[in-house]
């Protein structure tokens, strides 16, 4: 009962916004009562926090190439636009809707948004790429910047707008990459004189 009720909560938070679904909703939609649904989730606060948690996936390991990991994000995010029930980012979204009335849900959020960071940095670093760190932040913003401009113009194109960007970043960072995307090497630094 408890994965049905986050089930349907996750659909309809994520598609008619949290502060537009109550408790009521969700317990129709499945047909049980409040009480059962407040059995498992004392609080509508804990059901947003299960269902953020529930999508917060973290990147999985791979054995490409890391440019090729890199780049194939907005790959993914090119699909993900594509798809009829895409809003956003759900973490983003739960942020805009409920600001710092929730601490929590800024809590996941950030949490959310480093991990995704931190696997950038980390890919960036078996490249050799210069400062990982300051490049990973810029590689989360062109994400979530094709999120936004996907949102406003309904254009999955510019998930390739971004990874295009993405490619220019890797190339100033020292990343050499090949047409298919994949990292020959690092530039060779010259020699100081």
């Amino acid at each position: 009962m408890k994965d049905r009720i986050l089930e349907t909560a996750d659909r309809l938070f994520y598609l008619q916004g949290i502060r537009a679904i109550g408790v009521d909703t969700i317990a129709a939609e499945i047909g049980i009562s409040k009480r059962t649904l407040y059995n498992h989730f004392p609080s509508k606060d804990a059901l947003i926090a299960a269902y953020l948690e529930r999508r917060f996936v973290p990147p999985r390991a791979s054995d490409k190439p890391p440019a090729e990991q890199i780049l194939a994000t907005f790959d993914a995010l090119e699909r993900r636009f594509a798809a009829k029930d895409f809003r956003g980012c759900p973490f983003v979204n739960a942020v805009a809707e409920l600001g710092p009335a929730d601490p929590s849900v800024r809590r996941i959020a950030i949490a959310f948004k480093e991990s995704r960071r931190l696997w950038f940095r980390d890919l960036l670093h078996q490249l050799g790429a210069t400062d990982p760190e300051a490049l990973a932040t810029q590689l989360a913003l062109l994400v979530d910047g094709s999120i936004a401009q996907d949102l406003v113009r309904n254009d999955p194109a510019m998930a390739r707008a971004a990874k295009e960007a993405a490619r220019v970043l890797l190339a100033n960072a020292g990343v050499v990459l090949d047409e298919n995307a994949a990292a020959i090497a690092k530039k060779p630094q010259r020699a100081a004189k």
